[in-house]
């Protein structure tokens, strides 16, 4: 684990592995997550790619003053993280929250994104289709033990064999609830719509057909408001089909990256 000190005083966090000659590959996690999101498949992008992941503000190694963050602010940090580790462009991998984030860091830093990938996110605003009320009320239980287990069923199918202690995608347990906090209204406040036909990087978008998270329907949304996008759905997929369905995603991802067209 590296850190570096921003502009504004926060400390960010930051790991570089992989193959140190490949390209650089950009990841960015999920809501309330650390770079721990990763660790389940940062491995099958390693052979390839120089695999770059920082801790949010809020999350994991990085410390930074509880403030009004947006996905636009992180996506500034993601620059920062890309400079600080020596790159100036990468392929950028955005799941959930992160998606969010790589399309504002597409829009405003259009010369750092090489290929865009955005995963199981939305445009956000008032053209995204959101959780159903039942979804909402299940992440609202007061009982944190059924509220994990909730999200746990969000994520994977019943036929996934993990259990939620195995899982690195259903939070970061070292962050206080005012970050927690913070990180939902940062990922509900977001909303690209009115930019996503600025974005220059040839995209794809990859969702999870069962997706009750982030209904597949805001992939089709994507598809159709950037303009060199396609769209791949996964099957049975829920919210975490980059961990659950590796063996199918990881390797779309790696043939889009390296796709010589």
């Amino acid at each position: 684990m590296s850190e570096f000190t921003t502009t504004d005083g926060a400390r960010l966090g930051y790991r570089v592995e992989g193959n140190q000659d490949g390209p650089a590959l950009l990841l960015l996690q999920g809501q309330a997550n650390s770079q721990r999101w990763w660790d389940g498949v940062r491995s099958d992008f390693e052979d390839r790619f120089r695999t770059i992941t920082f801790d949010y503000r809020g999350t994991g190694a990085t410390s930074a003053p509880e403030a009004d963050w947006t996905t636009r602010s992180f996506a500034a940090d993601a620059a920062a993280v890309l400079h600080e580790a020596g790159h100036s462009h990468a392929h950028v991998y955005g799941t959930s929250m992160g998606g969010r984030i790589a399309q504002w860091l597409a829009v405003d830093r259009p010369e750092l994104v090489d290929r865009l990938v955005l995963g199981c996110t939305t445009p956000g605003g008032a053209h995204a289709v959101e959780r159903d009320q039942q979804v909402r009320r299940s992440l609202m239980n007061p009982d944190p033990a059924q509220r994990r287990r909730a999200l746990f069923e969000l994520m994977y199918t019943d036929a996934w064999t993990g259990t939620p202690e195995q899982s690195t995608v259903l939070g970061d347990p070292s962050m206080t609830p005012g970050a927690t906090r913070l990180h939902l209204r940062v990922s509900a406040r977001h909303d690209a719509w009115d930019h996503l036909s600025e974005i220059q990087s040839r995209t794809l978008i990859l969702h999870g057909h069962a997706d009750r998270f982030a209904p597949v329907v805001n992939a089709d949304l994507l598809e159709e408001r950037i303009p060199h996008a396609t769209k791949h759905v996964l099957p049975g997929a829920r919210h975490a089909y980059f961990d659950e369905f590796r063996d199918i995603a990881s390797p779309l991802v790696v043939d889009f990256l390296t796709d010589s067209r």
